[in-house]
């Protein structure tokens, strides 16, 4: 089974027709590290998972400066949910971070899909249902905890990116200049 049939089978069940149908539907494209695949400005036509490598999306305010909001590596969905869902210019960045192999399902498509397989409606909300969870959390949590306590959190949801993650980029993800995030990790190594 493909990694992204695997994903969709953690929530719905679909047949080995329903699977051939949404297999025809998708495009698989090999991107290398440092690929922009979705530009602020742009209209994102496509919802992204990720096969292998490493991808993370990212604004950057008038000051030139980077604010990551997300994360994606194998088996994780990614994209600029505002632009796709409002078919409107967006505000992210998606970059490759290492060379990838990334699963593309067009707006249109998955529309088809939803009339053709109704379970991927089901299986599209309750993604969305669960990343409206997970940036609400995160929302309270950049209102309500230190930063070394954001930086914990994120250590024990996401420990296979600790390795992968670039320090300025994970300082970006928990809301902190990469100069305080050093003086903070060596603070808590220290401990």
């Amino acid at each position: 089974m493909t990694p992204i049939l695997d994903n969709i089978s953690k929530i719905v069940k679909l047949s080995s027709d329903e699977e051939q149908r949404l297999l025809s539907r998708l495009e698989t494209k090999k991107f290398k590290a440092k690929s922009i695949i979705l530009n602020a400005g742009e209209v994102c036509k496509y919802s992204y998972f990720v096969n292998s490598g490493f991808l993370r999306s990212f604004t950057i305010n008038d000051h030139i400066v980077e604010h990551v909001l997300s994360f994606a590596c194998e088996g994780w969905w990614i994209g600029d949910m505002y632009s796709l869902l409002s078919q409107k210019p967006g505000n992210l960045f998606v970059e490759v971070l290492e060379d990838a192999e990334v699963v593309l399902l067009s707006k249109e498509n998955q529309e088809i899909l939803y009339q053709e397989i109704p379970k991927l409606e089901r299986f599209f909300r309750i993604l969305t249902e669960n990343s409206l969870v997970a940036n609400q959390e995160r929302l309270m949590d950049n209102l309500s905890l230190s930063a070394e306590e954001r930086f914990e959190k994120f250590c024990k949801k996401y420990p296979t990116l600790i390795q992968k993650v670039p320090q300025k980029q994970i300082a970006s993800y928990i809301g902190v200049t990469p100069e305080f995030f050093s003086k903070m990790k060596s603070r808590l190594l220290k401990k």
